[in-house]
């Protein structure tokens, strides 16, 4: 390969190992924050374990993901310099918000809501999760609304070789945006509710001693995941309303990858709007589990073939109609040069990868007895989920 597509190697992959972090967190954090609420309104002690246990694989999914996230931005500056320097003032702003947002707000909130047991009062405790579920949204938001400006750059113009952001308002209702945010959105619950299920129908199926437990996380996971994947969809199809004429040609290069992601969010449509009506009875049909665990990877092998059909739409285009991919790379890069730092990067990230399955894996079986997270909560006595 040439050093371009060495290049967009590169992007490919450390863009798509980061997102698999960013679709889970997305579809974590609502579900914890909604076990929370039950927890602060009921009091029970099984609400309190379910928020702790699956609050403590989202912490350990954020925790490996915002590294990914530094690694990230090491790639934007290494080979796309070109693009700063040209669309810097419009391109810039919205990541800037983004990391202001992920790397201060939500982190802050999440250090709050991990330290705060026995320390806050409940209601502030409830709060910071749900400050965290927000500013995670608000941080997919200024992603999304940066990369919509590359299919479509709205509300810019081109002085004297670079572009300026004279609309933002148009930025904001860009139609490469108000249908892929959601989009992103519902893929993000498709993939939470799916971890819930795919982990309950494991444990289950090694007859745990947690039925009660691992019943409502995949009844709850079921719903979640049936609704998010009737999103994806509806949103994903609504998306070619704001394909450019031009598109039209790059689009059908990537035909074939398109109609694997139909037949796979078929496939897990059908699924889950079976089950809905018979979610009662699944806990019982240990027929099913097998198919559920086999399901899991379902929405993230989804969610990347997603990624790569709108990417390889926009070529050879890194800003639609305005700069090329090529111009967009930083001058003087050699083939040597970031086939090294796609190793390095590939490497660094998938380490992250495995350790991120290897711990979430390794909770999950160990089930919800004694949790890490709360451990050590002031006038604690016993252990939540003990008493299931």
């Amino acid at each position: 390969m040439d050093v371009l597509d060495l290049a967009r190697t590169q992007f490919a992959v450390t863009g798509g190992l980061h997102f698999l972090f960013v679709v889970l967190t997305l579809g974590m954090a609502p579900l914890v924050a909604l076990m929370h609420t039950r927890w602060a309104m009921t009091g029970r002690p099984l609400h309190e374990a379910m928020t702790r246990f699956w609050g403590q694989i989202y912490v350990i999914n954020y925790a490996l993901g915002i590294v990914t996230g530094l690694v990230m931005e090491f790639q934007f500056g290494l080979a796309w310099s070109g693009l700063s320097h040209y669309a810097g003032d419009v391109f810039g702003a919205p990541l800037a918000m983004e990391t202001l947002l992920a790397f201060f707000l939500e982190s802050t909130f999440l250090g709050l809501w991990i330290f705060g047991w026995g320390r806050l009062p409940r209601w502030l405790h409830l709060a910071c999760i749900w400050l965290v579920t927000l500013t995670a949204y608000a941080s997919a938001f200024f992603i999304m609304l940066a990369n919509s400006f590359l299919q479509n750059p709205a509300g810019s113009v081109a002085r004297d070789g670079r572009l300026e952001l004279v609309d933002f308002g148009a930025l904001l209702t860009n139609k490469a945006l108000v249908f892929s945010f959601p989009h992103v959105v519902a893929a993000g619950l498709f993939t939470g509710g799916m971890v819930l299920v795919g982990a309950s129908a494991y444990m289950l199926r090694r007859r745990t001693e947690q039925v009660e437990f691992f019943t409502r996380s995949m009844r709850l996971g079921v719903v979640t995941a049936a609704i998010g994947i009737t999103f994806t969809m509806g949103f994903g199809y609504a998306q070619f309303a704001g394909v450019q004429d031009g598109k039209w040609d790059n689009v059908g290069a990537a035909i074939g990858l398109a109609l694997m992601m139909e037949v796979g969010q078929l496939l897990g449509l059908v699924v889950l709007l079976v089950m809905l009506p018979l979610i009662r009875f699944l806990p019982r049909w240990r027929w099913t589990y097998p198919l559920l665990v086999a399901m899991t990877p379902l929405p993230f092998v989804l969610s990347i073939a997603g990624w790569v059909a709108r990417e390889v739409g926009r070529q050879p285009w890194m800003i639609w109609g305005k700069l090329t991919v090529a111009d967009a790379m930083t001058p003087g890069l050699t083939a040597g040069m970031v086939t090294a730092s796609l190793i390095g990067f590939a490497g660094v990230l998938g380490l992250l990868a495995v350790v991120d399955y290897v711990l979430i894996a390794r909770t999950i079986r160990r089930g919800p007895r004694e949790p890490d997270l709360g451990a050590g909560v002031p006038g604690e006595t016993r252990t939540p989920a003990l008493s299931l």
